[in-house]
């Protein structure tokens, strides 16, 4: 399945649940004193989660275009090093404004459990044996208890060894230091080959960045708002609030072990072997430096098409400090002394331009 297949896959499939596609906002953010640059598929609905504005439709699911190098969320350093961190990134996501369900309105977590494993299992086909979940297990300093809700929903599908509890690091999701936010239900996937299962079971790596044993999906369940003095307070209703790495998601159903091995880079990737005349897979600093030009030329592309060019200021010094990294790495270990990663732009547009009209002017 191409990477195009599966996001239509998704659509399809959240809008047979009567979900509402709606299209990506925008990477650079430009009304929110508190974000530079949307890092996730909540920011759009932010005011929704707050109850200062009503949801046009209570479910929704789309394909969000973020962007992580600063603050909180920050993978700019692991970015080109490992194979499955990204600085842009697509987060497909499913939405439900309002608690409890209605034929046609909201849902919960029970709703959003069994449509994240109906998706993964029946429809991508995904192994259920490669499969773990995490639940929320509770933290005394904000006097919150384990998910036990979250727990009993995973049990009806999936057997109890594979449910583990997860700390607040990890299952208590927020966006920034005040804000929406609230307990979290991951999904994990292990890859690796029957060999290393063998030796170390997959429930021992959850959450302990291994390269192989990794989140694909995060089920947030948004009904606490983190206030400035670190005090939570309920919100006016409960949300349901799902992220899923659309780059690890290929890696997995395309049966690859890097997010780079996808047709998603891949094809970047090959224009980069011919304009510097080196090979992708045969030594490991010239590998890295291809992931990170890769990688970093979306970034750029992205936020120029978004109207944020390169500076010294801001949001504009991030997008600049993105596109000398990858200059570096180019000029370092691609052997590359001139101008060229302009050169990657028609084939960036040639993969991602379908969906994200945006770049292709």
């Amino acid at each position: 399945m191409t990477s195009k297949q599966v996001r239509q896959v998704f659509f399809d499939f959240f809008e047979s649940k009567k979900h509402k596609i709606f299209p990506s906002a925008p990477m650079v953010v430009k009304n929110d004193p508190t974000l530079m640059f949307t890092n996730a598929g909540m920011n759009q609905f932010k005011d929704i989660f707050l109850g200062n504005t009503e949801a046009k439709s209570q479910r929704v699911a789309n394909s969000q275009k973020c962007l992580r190098v600063s603050g909180k969320h920050n993978d700019l350093d692991e970015v080109g090093h490992d194979t499955y961190h990204h600085t842009m990134f697509e987060m497909l996501g499913n939405w439900s404004f309002g608690d409890p369900a209605r034929p046609e309105g909201g849902y919960f977590k029970k709703e959003a459990i069994q449509y994240a494993w109906e998706l993964l299992t029946d429809v991508y086909k995904i192994d259920k044996g490669n499969l773990y979940v995490t639940v929320f297990g509770g933290d005394k300093s904000d006097g919150l208890g384990v998910d036990e809700d979250a727990y009993g929903f995973w049990k009806e599908l999936i057997p109890e060894e594979r449910i583990l509890h997860g700390s607040k690091k990890d299952n208590f999701w927020e966006m920034g230091e005040t804000g929406p936010c609230g307990p979290c239900s991951e999904i994990h996937i292990d890859i690796r080959d029957k060999a290393e299962k063998a030796k170390v079971p997959g429930s021992e790596l959850v959450n302990m960045d291994h390269p192989e044993v990794i989140e694909i999906w995060n089920l947030v369940f948004i009904e606490f708002n983190r206030k400035s003095d670190s005090s939570l307070v309920k919100l006016p209703s409960r949300h349901v609030d799902t992220g899923m790495g659309f780059e690890r998601l290929n890696m997995v159903i395309q049966g690859k072990k890097s997010n780079y091995d996808t047709d998603i880079f891949q094809s970047i990737i090959s224009e980069t072997e011919k304009l510097c005349g080196k090979k992708y897979g045969e030594n490991i600093e010239i590998d890295i430096a291809m992931r990170v030009v890769a990688d970093h030329l979306r970034a750029v592309v992205f936020a120029i098409a978004d109207g944020q060019l390169p500076s010294n200021m801001k949001a504009g010094y991030v997008i600049r400090r993105i596109l000398r990294r990858a200059v570096r790495y180019a000029y370092t270990f691609l052997d590359v002394n001139e101008a060229f990663i302009f050169k990657l732009v028609p084939v960036l547009v040639g993969q991602m331009g379908g969906f994200f009209q945006e770049i292709k002017s």
